[in-house]
């Protein structure tokens, strides 16, 4: 195991090659964010017929699997949908990415960018063009009904010419230098002029940390010493960062300054002979090694405070929804759930399930064509199960009362993972999702507790009420609430307290009434 760990991540966070790219939003996501504008537009007359057209163009990308042509495509769709003409230079800027070997950045060293374009623009270009490149502090997250707020310019990275027509074929790289810029999130963004008219623009979250190369060094070093239930805690930083800067992973899935301090707590903590995490109870996060997928999965527990060795505690398993992490149960909803397991005695446990958009498998039914879907669903089903069984093997955990939920993608992963493992289960939360309903049959003994609001905007309500019908026919223990009005995410945090009441009244042992 101790070799095994170290060479996953070994240098390759240091030395990466030269083809590597940033992840853009996962496709998924987009595809989401596009549907649920279209729901909530209900496009009609002429619009409808750009729609109907565009979404054909759609399904002939996506047969080919022309991903940087579905992106394009999805944009003009959101634009369209929110009354913005779709012009040659939107196109064009829809085009532009900014890309580098490393977004994870040692700014006390040279660092190189270049400007590339994922599809080819329908913008005629007769000469060069032009690109001012920036440093800006991280925007922050947007205020809901108020315009996006330009962040300050940090250093004015220089104006370049000659920049070529055609970035697929030929990118333009900008060597920059990052040494006068203090350790931080940062945005690079670049603006692109023709005759000194903006064409278009593209961006780039970067993180600069100085002596990041020597610090990684120190964390490798001290992981080689450190006992392997501990040494994935360690290297957390330097696998992420890998995968990161690999275009596995977004950087927003990766905090430097947090996950890089605390292996360097757990270093710390091993030189002195000592477990950081014995004894601790609250917030905590936690890694391991997902051994099929040769990388280390972060995961996330609260433990209540009243939690001793003496009584076993019931545990809430929860899957977040598509673009979240394992950081999504205890940061939003109101932080509600966290607090909630603190009131009535729980322990929660929350895992990314492989990647943002990884799904939980595909339950019962056949698994993907795609080899790579495949890959990332098995790998996404295999993490939630095994932080179940890390949690029950570190923790006293009452097995009777063992529970599974989620919202969104967490709430449809939770109607695959249980009929597939249904001795494990006491009872089920599910939050805006569907299912299948023949695989109901198969946890018809497990109580559910089911909401979704009629306004979803991004998974129909159609789904859960379908699901529900199939409940009702096979007798299933189960309490639905159907939201008047109820959008995707706000039914979540108003319906928690009444899904820990159900979880509070059901165990393997207990069968009561349904309540509609």
């Amino acid at each position: 195991m101790k070799i095994r760990i170290l060479a996953i991540v070994s240098l390759c966070a240091l030395v990466p090659s030269a083809a590597l790219s940033q992840a853009l939003t996962s496709l998924a996501s987009v595809r989401v964010g596009y549907t649920t504008r279209k729901n909530t537009v209900k496009p009609q007359g002429e619009l409808k017929a750009q729609i109907d057209a565009l979404e054909a163009q759609i399904a002939e990308a996506a047969r080919f699997g022309r991903t940087g042509d579905l992106r394009r495509l999805y944009a003009k769709g959101i634009a369209l949908l929110a009354g913005r003409p779709w012009t040659d230079a939107a196109d064009y800027s829809s085009s532009l990415v900014l890309r580098t070997t490393r977004v994870v950045i040692d700014s006390s060293k040279p660092h190189t960018v270049r400007l590339e374009q994922i599809h080819a623009p329908s913008l005629s270009l007769p000469n060069a063009v032009t690109a001012h490149m920036t440093l800006r502090k991280r925007p922050a997250p947007p205020t809901p009904g108020q315009p996006p707020v330009e962040p300050p310019v940090v250093k004015d990275l220089g104006t370049f010419d000659d920049v070529a027509r055609d970035l697929r074929e030929s990118p333009y790289f900008f060597d920059l230098d990052l040494q006068d810029v203090a350790d931080g999130p940062y945005q690079l963004t670049v603006d692109v002029s023709n005759q000194n008219e903006r064409i278009g623009g593209a961006s780039l979250a970067v993180s600069l940390r100085k002596g990041l190369d020597d610090l990684t060094v120190r964390l490798e070093t001290a992981a080689k010493a450190a006992p392997d239930a501990l040494r994935a805690e360690i290297l957390f930083p330097l696998d992420r960062m890998k995968n990161v800067n690999r275009g596995r992973l977004e950087l927003r899935t990766f905090d430097p300054d947090k996950d890089l301090a605390a292996a360097e707590v757990v270093a710390a903590s091993v030189k002195a002979g000592k477990d950081p995490f014995a004894g601790r109870t609250g917030d905590i996060k936690r890694h391991y090694l997902l051994e099929a997928a040769k990388e280390i999965m972060p995961y996330r527990t609260y433990i209540p405070s009243t939690y001793t060795e003496a009584k076993a505690l019931p545990l809430i398993v929860a899957l977040h929804g598509l673009g979240g992490t394992e950081d999504g149960f205890f940061d939003n909803y109101n932080q509600t759930l966290p607090a909630l397991a603190e009131r009535h005695g729980y322990i929660l446990a929350t895992a990314l399930g492989y990647r943002v958009d990884g799904s939980y498998g595909w339950g019962l039914g056949p698994p993907p064509a795609d080899p790579n879907v495949r890959r990332t669903q098995d790998f996404s089903e295999q993490d939630v199960m095994q932080v179940l069984q890390r949690v029950r093997q570190q923790y006293k955990v009452d097995d009777r009362r063992i529970y599974l939920m989620g919202h969104s993608m967490g709430a449809i992963g939770t109607w695959k993972i249980a009929p597939k493992f249904p001795e494990i289960w006491a009872a089920l939360g599910l939050f805006a999702g569907t299912g299948v309903p023949a695989t109901l049959d198969k946890v018809k003994h497990i109580p559910q507790f089911v909401v979704h609001g009629d306004a979803d905007a991004s998974v129909s309500v159609a789904g859960s009420r379908a699901m529900v019908a199939q409940l009702k026919a096979l007798g299933v223990a189960h309490q639905y609430t159907e939201v008047p009005g109820g959008s995707h995410g706000g039914v979540v945090a108003p319906n928690l307290a009444a899904m820990v009441e159900f979880f509070n009244a059901h165990s393997k042992s207990t069968s009561p009434q349904s309540r509609q």
